[in-house]
């Protein structure tokens, strides 16, 4: 019989939920008889295991054990649970966090189950809340640890399951490994124990977070703005440079908390978009519930113009990310990931407040701009570059601080971004907070977010960045994957538009990731997707201008060499 027929029949017996059972089983029927299509299907979803990638275990929710589902859930669970109590003190509990798709809330009481069952403590959340106050809530209560059921920016099929460690960071190794061992060793799922809830509340095993912790959240970032609010932090009804704010939260968790926080901050009446404000699984107004895909922000451009807006910004589904669209005139203008990370950064480092005798310390990514290192040398502040993914950004900044630095601002170019020591993950809410309240202050000194960023390029010198990825989903798009990062090693690029490549960097097995750098400084960096099945191209090129009226013409230039530059390698990788 065939092995992937044989994993799902073992998965169909095991499997504690009849939903996924009643799914699977006349997929196996089909699959037996001959039909090619099931044979396909199962063969992809048993190809092998979720395993941690740069976000925690993430996957389309449906039978099998490359998916997302509740056996997976509770066996990924009962391997954390057996981890931690060889690793760290499982008596202080771990907080449970989920967001507002239509799974969440169960795989997140059945990992609630599990911990109770193995008598670890959870602190689970009444009602979906968003990424960062997870995290935030695990440092809060002093947790050995957190599960934040999510899949982010994902399309609706999808969730995820993230953990973070008592340091309030995303698992790095050893411990995500130690984890997945004690996964492996897992039992079957209908043989993993559970607890209910009215037993795991009544034996002090389970506590419900409370108000407090998200009351706690809201003072934290208040308590590290960089920017007071005008007129001695009265309401913005009386402030001098009142700004005109669009939010939306794409469907998702961050309404409520973000609305609050801007609030507080001075900005009232900000202005939502109703259709998106609720938490809805099926994202029904966006094919694609990313900030960055094309069309996802329409609604919000709508109710920007009817309102005459300067500034939206949007959060994604489980609200750790931001996106941010500024008014220039009678049009609008997205900025970039890496836009917003250089002025979020910028700021931090002009006003964001630090410990007497601290060096401000900002910290990127490989995939993102090198501007943030020319401006943090300039500046005379410390920096730091990472690999993919924000569990290396927040623990690089908390390993930092034993140097005598203190993190300000972090972020990568995929719309992630920390602002400051109080979320030690992408933060979203606060990111948009403090992104407010400098697009205030440069209003009162009359100055546009375009001027900003004119005035950065020409004091730090200019990066232009053309990036792009190609979708190859299922076990064939992987394998592509893989034989073009293989390709790609094997017999490296010599050239970029006709530039020598000088210096060739392979992070393999540190990260699946390769960088071509060329002799006059530009650099394209490839690596699959942590999070969906792509492969992913950065190619970032510099330039010095003396004056911003050099800079359009500049952009001009490096676009079209960014753009025969990407032609050049999807044609060697046959995309």
């Amino acid at each position: 019989m065939n092995t992937t027929i044989e994993a799902a029949k073992k998965f169909l017996a095991e499997d504690p939920d009849a939903d996924t059972r009643a799914e699977l089983s006349p997929l196996i029927e089909r699959a037996e008889k001959g039909d090619g299509a099931a044979k396909a299907d199962l063969d992809d979803r048993f190809s092998g295991t979720l395993q941690f990638g740069t976000a925690g275990l993430r996957g389309k929710v449906e039978a099998g054990t490359m998916r997302m589902n509740r056996s997976v859930v509770m066996r990924a669970t009962f391997g954390l649970g057996a981890y931690l109590q060889k690793a760290s003190d499982a008596k202080k509990g771990v907080v449970i966090g989920f967001d507002g798709r239509l799974s969440s809330r169960q795989f997140a009481e059945d990992a609630a189950a599990v911990l109770c069952a193995q008598g670890i403590p959870v602190h689970i959340a009444i009602d979906p809340i968003s990424t960062p106050q997870c995290a935030f809530s695990v440092e809060k209560l002093g947790a050995c640890a957190g599960i934040m059921v999510t899949a982010s920016h994902n399309p609706p099929a999808d969730n995820g399951y993230k953990v973070y460690w008592g340091n309030a960071a995303q698992i790095i190794p050893p411990h995500d490994t130690g984890i997945a061992s004690e996964i492996d060793k897992a039992p079957a799922a209908n043989k993993v124990e559970r607890m209910s809830a009215p037993d795991a509340a009544a034996k002090g095993l389970r506590s419900l977070l409370g108000d407090d912790v998200e009351r706690a959240y809201l003072d934290g970032i208040r308590a590290i703005a960089w920017h007071k609010p005008p007129s001695g932090g009265l309401p913005q009804t009386a402030s001098p440079v009142p700004l005109r704010i669009v939010y939306t939260a794409m469907h998702g968790v961050g309404h409520r908390c973000a609305i609050r926080a801007l609030r507080e901050a001075g900005f009232v009446g900000v202005v939502d978009v109703p259709t998106q404000a609720d938490p809805d699984g099926t994202f029904r107004t966006v094919a694609f519930p990313n900030p960055e895909e094309k069309g996802a922000l329409d609604r919000a451009l709508v109710v920007a113009k009817e309102s005459r807006a300067e500034l939206i910004l949007a959060n994604d589904p489980d609200a750790d990310r931001l996106a941010v669209c500024v008014a220039e005139g009678d049009k609008w203008r997205m900025l970039t990931g890496n836009e917003i990370g250089i002025l979020l950064c910028a700021d931090a480092l002009d006003h964001g407040p630090v410990p007497a005798g601290k060096k401000k310390l900002v910290i990127t990514s490989i995939v993102s701009s090198t501007f943030l290192s020319r401006m943090a040398k300039d500046k005379g502040a410390a920096y730091a570059e990472v690999l993919t993914g924000f569990k290396w950004i927040g623990n690089e900044a908390i390993k930092r601080r034993a140097n005598g630095e203190e993190f300000v601002c972090g972020y990568e170019e995929a719309l992630g971004y920390s602002v400051g020591p109080l979320v030690r993950d992408k933060d979203g809410i606060g990111a948009a907070v403090r992104f407010a309240e400098m697009t205030r202050s440069l209003k009162a000194k009359g100055v546009s977010l375009g001027q900003r960023l004119d005035e950065l390029a020409v004091a730090h010198g200019m990066s232009h960045a053309v990036n792009w990825s190609v979708t190859m989903p299922g076990t064939t798009g992987m394998q592509k994957i893989k034989d073009a990062m293989a390709s790609l090693r094997k017999e490296p690029i010599g050239a970029l538009d006709s530039t020598k490549v000088s210096r060739f960097e392979d992070l393999h097995p540190g990260a699946d990731v390769v960088v071509f750098h060329t002799d006059d400084g530009a650099r394209l960096t490839v690596r699959p997707s942590g999070t969906e099945p792509k492969i992913k191209m950065y190619f970032e090129m510099v330039a010095r201008v003396s004056t911003p009226a050099e800079i359009t013409a500049a952009r001009t230039k490096l676009d079209e060499r960014g753009q025969r530059v990407r032609a050049e390698v999807n044609k060697r990788l046959g995309l």
